[in-house]
């Protein structure tokens, strides 16, 4: 029978979110329905509130979530109840022209439920990035859940969801940073400090910060920045040149997703360097830059969705990773709130005030 239980959504545009009753139906094929145990509060979830994804409302907010499997439905056999795993927003479907080609983490044709989570009155939600977890419990599709080793808190799993995997991987999939490489960050905020660990993961030689705010500044130096610049007072394309020998760095990771700072990234980089777009542009954005430099510059500019992951071997490793103490997933957490502290969190992201706020239940 379907299940009433307690959400977070957003009403319209910019309007204040508020905690609602939420119905969730039974699992049908392919499905499984999550207990949620915690849930990031993302940059992307502000988007959705403010309109900038899609104005798809009323909005069923969360999605950097971890928790255990209450039930799945018929056919379902990758997860079976009482599992505890991550949620992932790029279910590879296994049979389109990426997957076949062996290269999964570009599914074409990624999956959610079919079956919509409504409000009380019938009202259909839109569930975030097709899963919807500032709530007790969602109705995913099973190839969205990652199982990974219970151990690990879920305030900290979870995280792997969305920001801190896209910001790993932005260094160690799409950058493809080396040991030895210069990188410089631009935007340093949860994806971008992620984009750091990584990087030092790597065995980058040289990490450069950027950022408008010291805090973060300061913030990225525990996570592994050895040089920091504040772009407000600062040219950064200048300082990344100073830094590396008047070349540029060897990879530019955007973290931002703004045409200002995409600039600065495709101007701070080296001769065939790379430049990495892991920040998310709004829909209204538009770049130019001459065509004779994307040209002569060489090298290679990238988008890196969800970090260019495959969930099934990307979540299982970074966890062992958290667990043996090679990187501090903790440190990603500012604070924990429950499902009533959502609208609080966001104005507190937008001053600069937390890396992570965790909604826990």
């Amino acid at each position: 029978m379907p299940q009433h239980v307690q959400g977070v959504i957003a009403p319209g545009r910019d309007e204040p979110v508020r905690v609602e009753t939420i119905v969730i139906p039974d699992p049908g094929p392919g499905e499984a329905v999550v207990k949620i145990q915690a849930c990031g509060v993302c940059h992307t979830d502000l988007h959705y509130k403010q309109g900038a994804i899609n104005d798809e409302f009323p909005f069923l907010l969360g999605h950097e979530a971890a928790g255990v499997v209450e039930s799945v439905g018929e056919g379902v056999t990758d997860v079976t109840p009482g599992d505890f795993v991550i949620l992932n927003w790029r279910a590879v479907c296994g049979t389109c022209r990426a997957c076949l080609r062996g290269r999964p983490w570009y599914c074409f044709d990624t999956h959610n439920a079919k079956q919509r989570m409504t409000l009380l009155d019938g009202t259909e939600l839109s569930p975030a990035l097709g899963i919807g977890a500032f709530a007790e419990k969602t109705l995913v599709a099973a190839g969205q859940c990652t199982r990974v080793d219970p151990a690990v808190a879920p305030e900290v799993a979870g995280l792997l969801g969305c920001g801190v995997m896209a910001g790993i991987g932005a260094a160690l999939n799409t950058g493809n940073v080396g040991r030895g490489d210069t990188v410089a960050v631009i935007g340093c905020g949860g994806v971008g400090d992620a984009a750091i660990v990584g990087s030092r993961l790597a065995g980058a030689a040289r990490i450069i910060a950027v950022d408008i705010d010291d805090r973060k500044l300061e913030t990225a130096r525990t996570m592994g920045a050895t040089h920091t610049v504040n772009s407000r007072s600062t040219d950064p394309v200048e300082a990344i040149r100073e830094l590396t020998g008047g070349f540029g760095a060897d990879v530019v990771i955007e973290a931002v997703g703004r045409p200002e700072t995409y600039r600065q990234a495709f101007y701070a980089r080296d001769l065939a360097g790379t430049v990495v777009l892991v920040g998310v542009p709004t829909p209204d954005m538009q770049l130019e830059l001459p065509l004779l430099d994307v040209f002569g510059r060489g090298g290679a500019l990238k988008s890196s969705w969800y970090g260019d992951c495959l969930p099934s071997r990307d979540f299982p490793m970074l966890v062992d990773l958290h667990q043996q103490g090679r990187i501090d997933l903790a440190a990603f957490v500012t604070e924990t709130i429950g499902l009533g502290g959502v609208e609080k969190a966001f104005a507190r992201m937008h001053e600069g005030d937390v890396l992570r706020s965790v909604v826990v239940l």
